[in-house]
């Protein structure tokens, strides 16, 4: 069942086309990621969908009594208030009856792991720990839907690491759509991919149906240095390019079976550090389908 249908939405500013005519759907429980460079319009689509911006074109349908949760990517705090104070505020005005604000609040802020630091000011908060605190404000009141605009691209490897264990524990009670420009979670949490560039819907799917229509199988062999790298290209016995220190192969018809890599390296001293059978990378589709390249 979809919660939220997006028919032919678009957002100007002026003379700007900031979003251009996009559709999608939202089904219950799954996971969505918005991917697109700087400027591609993710904001303003999430912006449009949490009800902050009004659309100049299209319509967005929502299931009814549906509840939204907003995280932006720069929220704001005020530093004077205590995470608990802070939270339950959020919960109230996110309509949470405030006999149950407190007793939400309190396991909210245990779940994204400030339990804690509950009574402690935000302004002593570190940028990860603001950002749980973020998180914790835009799921209190238990959102059918939750909006998240760059979750963690503030955070160090570690901080990312914790935050996407907790969105993942959310999937299934909670329908996700976030922004991201760091591929890798979206190729970790994701049901369907929507690629933005230039405020147009590019591509979209599942990652199995996206990788599927750019499929690009390759044998990638990694060496120890580019020169290792460029004799092979000129010696191996089929078409062949260079990626820095590595060769990669393409696999057609035609091309070689690993094992036939494997049989042409053996009879050669050549400083080689791995042999890899890879087909396209989301970041290969991402480079292709919104870079260009």
């Amino acid at each position: 069942m979809n919660l939220v249908e997006v028919k032919s939405l678009s957002k100007r500013f002026g003379n700007e086309q900031a979003v251009d005519g996009i559709s999608f759907e939202l089904a219950e429980g799954s996971a969505t990621a918005l991917i697109g460079p700087n400027g591609a319009g993710k904001t303003t689509t999430l912006s449009m969908l949490a009800g902050l911006l009004e659309a100049t074109d299209g319509e967005i349908q929502r299931k009814k009594n549906l509840t939204i949760g907003f995280l932006p990517q720069y929220p704001r705090f005020f530093p004077w208030l205590s995470a608990l104070e802070f939270t339950e505020m959020a919960a109230k005005l996110s309509g949470v009856d405030a006999k149950k604000a407190r007793q939400q609040s309190e396991r909210t802020l245990g779940f994204v792991g400030l339990h804690q630091v509950a009574h402690k000011k935000i302004g002593g908060f570190s940028g990860g720990m603001k950002q749980r605190l973020g998180l914790a404000q835009a799921i209190v009141h238990q959102p059918s839907v939750l909006l998240l605009d760059e979750p963690i691209s503030s955070l160090d490897p570690t901080g990312r690491r914790e935050v996407m264990e907790l969105l993942k524990s959310l999937l299934g009670q909670t329908t996700v759509l976030y922004s991201t420009h760091i591929l890798n979670d979206a190729e970790e949490m994701t049901d369907q991919l929507l690629f933005l560039k230039n405020g147009r819907l590019v591509e979209q799917g599942s990652l199995s149906q996206v990788r599927r229509r750019y499929e690009d199988p390759h044998i990638r062999v990694r060496f120890e240095n580019t020169d290792a790298a460029e004799w092979f290209v000129r010696e191996a016995p089929w078409p062949t390019s260079v990626k820095g220190t590595a060769a990669v192969i393409p696999v057609k018809a035609e091309g070689p079976a690993i094992q036939d890599v494997f049989r042409f390296l053996s009879v050669k001293s050549l400083p080689v550090i791995g042999v890899e059978h890879e087909t396209a990378s989301l970041e290969d589709i991402f480079l292709k389908v919104v870079a260009g390249k």
